[in-house]
């Protein structure tokens, strides 16, 4: 087969590195790519919104399988027009990708498929909202209603706080029209997980849970990220809870979205949060996640190819899927000042020493290559995981590989996993 992946960051280093060991790939290309995917696709200039762009590579190269990876791909239809095309791509059309494009989209139509009975209200205006702040208990999340890149979500302490938050998203417009609307929720309080699911638009395939840090701080201070770290297995997620989960959330979630005229084909990607009254929906992704793509993905031993084209042409039924019993870590680096403003072009060292370490993996994020080196690009720069036979093993390999990689203003959070490590190690 030959493959196209759109994306350039961690996730799309982790999926590629896993498509590569395929026997069924002839040949594969990646656009936009980064310095670690250079080493098992061929990258390309193509951006990964590049509508146009991409349609016309599909068509040249007469690709078998496109796999889109990133969320915003997914929102604007790249999905759509290649699928219109006849092309066989895996991932969601715009009008079902609005389970993550929209919060409150996903919120209406949980409440009416009667999947959720989480309280919540959308506003246009900034002062309506706020006259809603001003009747509810505290803490009260607030949520920029678009695709703000895992940032546009604030769990607020006090009615100031949401007022701030407010203003932040649709007054200083932090997020463009991402912020036309707010969604206002009740905070819900527990351990989050995510589970992630293949699903064709009829059959659901789960994939084992993972559980990611979003705080760029540690003790999960300061802001969100996109993710500073991640685990698999979730030790407070059996195969029991895990399959009430897909039961009762994630199956009829798919089932609503046929019934709407908008069927789920591709990865859906559902946080939640394990209250004392059972699991709830936090968020749906409509995409691998990143960095819970860089620790899945490496305990998955069925072929990954396979299960993705499978997904793509409908034919999901009666495939299983066999994974490892290790546990699987990562710890992000990034550059400092991330999720603010940061530099770019620090040369990387290390990278090769890390590499070579047991059971490591270091997939590139936020990396450009030059002259045979490799240059920060982004805020999150690398996603270093690691395989363990426990918590412990799996940190321990992982940070040991994070403390031979180098470059200026370098950052990670020294405590990811530390939960997970005290309770859960052999």
């Amino acid at each position: 087969m030959k493959v196209f992946l759109i994306g350039g960051g961690g996730r799309e280093h982790a999926l590629a590195d896993a498509i590569s060991r395929s026997p069924d790939l002839d040949r594969l290309y990646c656009a936009p790519g980064n310095a670690g995917i250079a080493a098992v696709a061929e990258c390309l200039p193509i951006g990964a919104e590049d509508v146009d762009g991409i349609e016309g590579f599909v068509r040249e190269n007469a690709i078998d399988l496109t796999i889109i990876g990133p969320e915003r791909p997914l929102i604007l239809g790249v999905a759509d027009r290649l699928r219109l095309g006849g092309y066989p791509v895996y991932g969601p059309n715009a009008s079902a990708a609005r389970l993550e494009g929209s919060k409150a989209f996903t919120d209406e139509i949980l409440s009416r498929h009667g999947i959720s009975d989480k309280q919540f209200q959308v506003f246009t205006s900034p002062a309506e909202a706020k006259a809603y702040i001003d009747e509810q208990a505290v803490p009260i999340v607030v949520k920029a209603d678009g695709d703000a890149f895992g940032k546009g979500v604030k769990v607020c302490a006090s009615r100031a706080e949401a007022y701030d938050f407010v203003d932040e998203v649709m007054v200083r417009r932090a997020f463009g029209a991402s912020g036309d609307r707010v969604v206002i929720e009740e905070c819900l309080v527990g351990e989050e997980c995510t589970i992630k699911v293949f699903t064709d638009g009829r059959t659901v395939l789960p994939m084992v849970a993972s559980q990611d840090h979003k705080r760029i701080g540690e003790g999960d201070t300061g802001p969100n990220t996109g993710g500073m770290g991640c685990y698999s297995p979730v030790p407070s997620v059996d195969d029991a809870l895990q399959a009430s989960i897909v039961a009762e959330i994630v199956k009829p979630t798919v089932a609503a979205m046929a019934a709407e005229g908008a069927p789920y084909s591709g990865t859906l990607y559902a946080g939640c949060i394990l209250t004392d009254s059972g699991p709830e929906l936090i968020e749906y992704n409509c995409r691998f996640g990143d960095p819970e793509t860089q620790v899945v993905i490496p305990r998955l031993q069925s072929d990954l190819l396979g299960v993705l084209a499978a997904t793509a042409a409908g034919k999901l039924e009666g495939i299983e899927l066999e994974w490892s019993e290790q546990v699987a870590a990562c710890v992000v680096i990034a550059s400092g000042g991330y999720p603010g403003d940061y530099e770019k072009g620090k040369l990387i060292t290390g990278l090769d020493e890390a590499a070579a370490l047991d059971g490591v993996k270091v997939y590139h994020a936020g990396t450009a290559a030059e002259d045979g080196k490799a240059y920060t690009s982004g805020g999150r720069v690398l996603g270093v995981t690691a395989l363990g036979e426990d918590f412990d093993d799996a940190f321990d390999r992982a940070y040991a590989a994070v403390d031979m990689i180098s470059f200026e203003g370098m950052y990670c959070r020294r405590d990811i996993g530390r939960r997970a490590r005290r309770n859960y190690s052999g």
